[in-house]
């Protein structure tokens, strides 16, 4: 069942940083946004029986999983295990520019074959009564985006897709990082809207430099039926997602800021009891405090003394304090 209501707000498949700690971490932010994981490529999965990488915890539901890969065959297969761990839509890559799936002959690069892309998704929606989504560019390299993007809508349409999230920027597969690929080549939210208007029956999310939720809502009210944000999600998730389920999804009531810490806390002493390092989930919290009183010290604390050799509890609970601290001091000055 396509999670239609949920991709009103997700937060976007990012690579080193959206683990399954970020995930835990965003969902006791936002009880509605979707999230995704990082992209887990098939041949990892089919090949080399990865299947640590579909890891999960059920509190992060509703979550998508990201397939990565070229051959419908094993992206078929990849779709089949991604289901039977228990992620109910599964999302296709079309849209990373990186070096390394350029290589492999998938992520944006595809998008110079939508009927391979178009096979693909035929293969998955077979295999599995997962729901099948794709993530595209506008476009890549020379490609002229308003002449491309109907016709690469328009074949995955045909195979069954109904809910595709468009990057509002062209990727230039040679010449740009991947880094300038999300940052330089120039925004076109207005062709994405065209392309909802052209395609009504279809289900089409905006990613790409959207940067608060008043900007998401905005989108929202101009027809579109999501918006995905990225790195503004990640480096500022209490701007983002904390009263995101108010603002985007007419919840009464939502998560707060000190309930979320007190879930967060729980989480990570049975997480440090398996042998997990405290660094490697509250790395994933660091701008939670982005534009507040406290900010700095919180990081700080966090990131000097987190990665030490047995840190524990105690760092998050003298992180905490001296954002009260500071906040409290704040309030002082102001009256």
């Amino acid at each position: 069942m396509l999670m239609t209501h949920n991709s009103r707000l997700s937060v976007a498949p990012m690579m080193d940083w959206t683990d399954r700690h970020c995930r835990y971490f965003h969902r006791q932010l936002s009880r509605h946004a979707q999230l995704y994981t990082e992209m887990v490529t098939a041949p990892a999965l089919v090949r080399g029986n990865a299947l640590h990488l579909l890891a999960h915890d059920p509190a992060e539901q509703p979550v998508v999983l990201q397939l990565g890969g070229s051959d419908p065959g094993e992206l078929a297969q990849a779709a089949r295990m991604g289901w039977e761990a228990g992620y109910q839509e599964i999302n296709l890559n079309c849209g990373c520019p990186s070096d390394r799936v350029q290589s492999g002959c998938f992520g944006a690069v595809l998008m110079k074959t939508p009927d391979l892309v178009a096979e693909i998704c035929a293969a998955m929606r077979a295999a599995c009564p997962a729901e099948i989504t794709v993530k595209c560019r506008i476009g890549v390299d020379e490609q002229v985006p308003a002449d491309i993007l109907p016709v690469f809508l328009e074949k995955i349409r045909a195979a069954g897709i109904s809910h595709v999230i468009i990057h509002a920027r062209k990727a230039w597969l040679q010449g740009l990082s991947p880094k300038d690929n999300r940052e330089i080549p120039p925004l076109d939210h207005a062709l994405v809207l065209a392309m909802k208007q052209q395609f009504p029956d279809l289900s089409i999310s905006l990613n790409g430099g959207v940067n608060d939720l008043e900007q998401a809502a905005s989108l929202l009210e101009q027809g579109l039926d999501g918006v995905m944000i990225g790195r503004a999600a990640y480096q500022r998730p209490g701007d983002l997602l904390l009263g995101a389920d108010q603002r985007i999804f007419g919840a009464t009531e939502g998560p707060d800021l000190d309930g979320a810490l007190d879930a967060m806390r729980r989480y990570i002493a049975q997480e440090l009891v398996q042998g997990a390092r405290l660094a490697a989930i509250t790395r994933h919290m660091l701008g939670l405090f982005a534009g507040q009183p406290g900010a700095r010290q919180w990081r700080r604390i966090l990131s000097e003394q987190a990665h030490r050799a047995g840190a524990g509890l105690e760092v998050l609970d003298a992180a905490r304090a001296a954002v009260a601290q500071a906040q409290s001091g704040a309030e002082a000055a102001q009256v």
